[in-house]
C-alpha cells in the first residue's frame, strides 16, 4: 500500500460517524430524495446509498419508509415565518409580497424547500403526504383569515393558484414556466393574487 492510499484509508476509518451524525445523514438524504423523487419513487435502499450507510442502518433509526417520511416533512420554523411576514407593509403590495414567499419557501435553501417539496411530491400517492399537506396549507389559512367566511376561500383560492404554480415549475416541469425568472412570475401573478385576495386577511 502506498503512504497515499494508508493515508485515504486511515481518512476513512477517521470519518466513521456515530449515532447521531449517521441519524442526521440519513435524514439529510431522505429529505433529498423524497423532494425530488416523490414517495412512490424513494426506496430505503437508495436513501441509504445517498447516506452513505446500509439499509439496516436506516430502519435502526426508523421503522419504515412512512416512519422516515414523516420524520422528513417537519416544515421549518423559518419557513413559516417567511409566509407570515410577507403581509407586513403596505396593502397595495400584498400580492407581490405573497407570491414571491411562496417561491422562496418552496424553491429556497434546501432545509426550507425540501420538506414542503417532499409533501407535495408525496401527497401525490402516499396518504401521510396528503393529510400533512392538506393541514399546513389549511392551518396557515385558518391562521391568516380568521377562520371562516369569504376571506378564508379568497385565501384558499390564492393559495391554490400559488401551489399550482410550484407544481408546474418544480414537479411537471413546464418549459416556459420552470424557465421563467422569479421576479418576472411575481409581477405577472401579483396583481391576480392581489386581486383575489381584495378585501381579504392574509393567506400566510
Amino acid at each position: 500500500m502506498t503512504a497515499q492510499e494508508e493515508a485515504t484509508a486511515g481518512v476513512r476509518r477517521g470519518r466513521k460517524p456515530g449515532p447521531g451524525s449517521t441519524r442526521q445523514a440519513v435524514l439529510d438524504a431522505a429529505r433529498a430524495r423524497f423532494a425530488r423523487d416523490g414517495f412512490a419513487g424513494t426506496t430505503i435502499r437508495r436513501i441509504a446509498a445517498d447516506a452513505g450507510v446500509d439499509a439496516s442502518q436506516v430502519m435502526q433509526f426508523f421503522r419504515s419508509k412512512d416512519d422516515l417520511f414523516a420524520a422528513v416533512m417537519a416544515v421549518p420554523a423559518s419557513a413559516l415565518e417567511r409566509f407570515d411576514t410577507a403581509f407586513e407593509g403596505p396593502d397595495e403590495h400584498l400580492g407581490e409580497r405573497v407570491v414571491r414567499a411562496y417561491l422562496s419557501a418552496w424553491e429556497g435553501s434546501p432545509e426550507e424547500s425540501e420538506p414542503l417539496m417532499a409533501m407535495l411530491r408525496g401527497a401525490i400517492g402516499n396518504e401521510n403526504a396528503r393529510v400533512q399537506l392538506r393541514d399546513f396549507l389549511q392551518s396557515r389559512l385558518r391562521h391568516g383569515s380568521g377562520g371562516g367566511g369569504d376571506t378564508m376561500l379568497r385565501a384558499g383560492l390564492a393559495a391554490a393558484m400559488l401551489v399550482g404554480i410550484v407544481t408546474s415549475r418544480r414537479i411537471i416541469g413546464v418549459p416556459v414556466i420552470a424557465a421563467a425568472d422569479t421576479e418576472q412570475i411575481v409581477a405577472t401573478v401579483g396583481p391576480a393574487i392581489q386581486q383575489v385576495l381584495a378585501g381579504a386577511a392574509p393567506i400566510g
